[in-house]
């Protein structure tokens, strides 16, 4: 009998759950509300398999996954949540869930689910086979999102092909399973080229020359968008993003595509603004509508400003004229945490320590685990603890670079800043020790910082 823990904030579906697999998978089923009440009972006893709600009161589904799995443990993950979270399935894969599970359809054929893939993690499990991912779980991923969506193997053959994707090409997953040699972008361009897929890996220049205005683009994925011709000779307009999937030793094992028309979603205001995409348009010559706002994220201009705002700040050292760019691009993509960040950064410069912390904090809002803006944010907190002798601010520079330090054990530089923390709330023997750490990262050559390079950026 396979023992399970299941941890959801809502008691009502624990119940349920409870129930369900006692009752029909023939399972003895423990229960938490919270990530915290969860650790806390397996420090106790071991499971068979974890069922976990991806949004957690405490601390994410995600992140639960990435604390389990830093401790080695194997215990298989199952990742349980609403409809509308199908990119947060490439996350939960990337950081060793071993499936993906959406709540709010039929009931029964979810708990169905549920107990078969506890059966199936399990199985693999006692098997010794290394957490991971194969192309029975690929497809049972793809199969799971709402919108178009397919997964290539590391060779460029589809293996993954969902129904959504059936619908929007004409071509059934039978008759594309299988196919390489870029054959499944004949059904989307009625021509063999590159989709983002086969780009991944590549600069901006290369996705950029194929055609594409990128929104976003990160080390394993990219997000752009390209015109075509529909079947009729009218203007179309798709969406598209790839991903990068690897296995639980981190190796690179597929590609996962999602592809959308826009074209009627954003109107006829797409074909007129594309003429212009990539140009310097002011913001006020473009319709002051939450469409148009849409449009200029989609055409790359929050990225475009961000750019320009950063070529002044890293090359000319002109921050004013830097922080008007990162305002334009943030008007268009408050989201834009790189951003938020050289904004910050910009403002520290011209000695608006205050501001320049709101909007570093703003950028560590977004993207909580970003080695670099914590850092960034804990040495202007230790500035502005020292300057102004105000205690609270080195103690939450502390509470910053330790969380820097949780991220990456070997960053000296967040070492020595927190040494200097330690210095000043007069624990003398603890700067010590910390200083010590810092000077043999730095002479056993292990010292390493994770920042942006801005040289490539620019």
């Amino acid at each position: 009998m396979h023992s399970v823990l299941i941890i959801d904030d809502q008691q009502d579906l624990l119940d349920i759950t409870r129930l369900f697999l006692e009752r029909f998978g023939e399972m003895n089923v423990d229960t938490a509300k919270t990530a915290k009440e969860a650790l806390a009972k397996m420090k106790d006893r071991s499971y068979d398999a974890l069922v976990v709600d991806f949004d957690l009161p405490d601390i994410s589904g995600i992140e639960f996954l990435k604390i389990v799995r830093a401790k080695g443990d194997t215990t298989p993950i199952i990742i349980f949540t609403g409809v509308g979270r199908e990119n947060a399935a490439i996350e939960a894969l990337n950081n060793g869930a071993d499936f993906f599970l959406k709540k709010g359809e039929d009931p029964h054929a979810q708990f169905r689910n549920m107990v078969h893939m506890i059966n199936q993690a399990v199985e693999r499990r006692s098997m010794g086979r290394a957490i991971g991912t194969s192309e029975r779980l690929l497809a049972e991923t793809i199969a799971f999102f709402s919108e178009p969506a397919y997964a290539l193997d590391r060779e460029g053959k589809v293996i993954a092909w969902n129904l959504a994707m059936a619908e929007f090409t004409g071509i059934e997953a039978k008759n594309m399973l299988g196919k390489g040699d870029g054959k499944y972008s004949v059904p989307i361009f009625g021509r063999k080229m590159p989709m983002l897929t086969d780009m991944i890996f590549d600069d901006e220049n290369t996705i950029v020359k194929n055609g594409y205005t990128i929104i976003s683009k990160e080390p394993d994925s990219v997000t752009a968008w390209i015109k075509t011709t529909g079947t009729g000779g009218e203007d179309r307009f798709l969406w598209m993003k790839a991903s990068a999937l690897h296995d639980g030793k981190g190796v690179f094992v597929s590609s996962i595509g999602t592809v959308k028309d826009i074209t009627d979603e954003l109107g006829p205001e797409l074909s007129r603004l594309s003429a212009v995409a990539g140009q310097d348009v002011p913001l006020s010559s473009t319709p002051s509508s939450s469409k148009a706002g849409r449009l200029d994220k989609l055409l790359g201009r929050g990225r475009s400003s961000y750019k320009k705002g950063l070529f002044h700040y890293y090359r000319e050292g002109n921050h004013p004229e830097a922080i008007r760019y990162f305002d334009q691009a943030l008007e268009i993509d408050p989201y834009l945490a790189a951003a938020w960040h050289d904004r910050g950064v910009c403002l520290r410069e011209l000695g608006r320590d205050e501001d320049a912390l709101k909007s570093i904090d703003k950028a560590c809002e977004i993207e909580p685990e970003n080695e670099e803006f914590l850092f960034t944010r804990a040495e202007l907190l230790k500035r502005i603890g020292i300057l102004r002798g105000q205690k609270n601010a080195i103690a939450a520079a502390v509470k910053t670079f330790n969380k820097v330090l949780e991220i990456n054990p070997n960053n000296a530089d967040a070492w020595n800043g927190l040494a200097v923390c330690m210095k000043e709330q007069g624990r003398d023997e603890i700067s010590r020790q910390y200083y010590e750490r810092a000077q043999n990262l730095v002479r056993w050559g292990k010292a390493k910082r994770k920042v942006r390079n801005l040289d490539t950026i620019v």
